[in-house]
């Protein structure tokens, strides 16, 4: 399906010029352009949905590293007391830091994936308000389209609108 629609793309994006060519004699065509992973990095809402992202699961994040760190800790000493063990004791301190590991591997996979739905909540607040300040910017100055990272393959500098979009969520609107 994927790749049915890689080769489509390119008689898309050639019927798009061929309208707005023709469109364009009728009269002037406006277009716009953002780019929408730099609207999510600069913006002041997706700066503060980043900081409380950071808050939530800082702490989770540290305590994590930290067990993770107190493991390496225990493989070390046991590595160094391998010698002077006995065979079960060995045995018995290799089980413990396997369940250890795996227990330690399973809470890095819930905060992963906690972590990943939490900032896809947050990010797609800041999109939908992205979007409805697109639409403000595009009704406002009369902009017949306005595209958005997926299909754009280039695009000059004069279209970007994307300071335009940050300004606009940053002003709150």
């Amino acid at each position: 399906m994927k790749a049915r629609l890689m080769k489509l793309l390119p008689a898309l994006l050639l019927s798009c010029v061929a309208c707005a060519s023709v469109a364009a004699s009728a009269q002037e065509l406006k277009i716009g352009y953002v780019n929408s992973e730099r609207v999510l990095r600069e913006a002041e809402p997706a700066k503060k949905a980043q900081a409380k992202l950071e808050a939530e699961f800082g702490k989770r994040e540290k305590d994590l590293n930290d067990l993770n760190a107190a493991l390496r800790g225990k493989a070390e000493k046991l590595d160094k007391d391998s010698p002077t063990l006995s065979e079960a004791e060995k045995t018995r301190r290799q089980r413990e830091l396997v369940e250890e590991d795996r227990d330690l591997q399973r809470k890095h996979r819930e905060f992963q994936e906690d972590l990943t739905q939490r900032k896809n909540e947050e990010l797609a607040g800041v999109a939908e308000r992205a979007n409805r300040a697109i639409k403000q910017i595009g009704d406002t100055e009369h902009f017949d389209m306005i595209l958005q990272d997926q299909l754009v393959i280039y695009f000059s500098p004069r279209v970007d609108i994307t300071k335009k979009v940050i300004d606009a969520l940053n002003a709150g609107k």
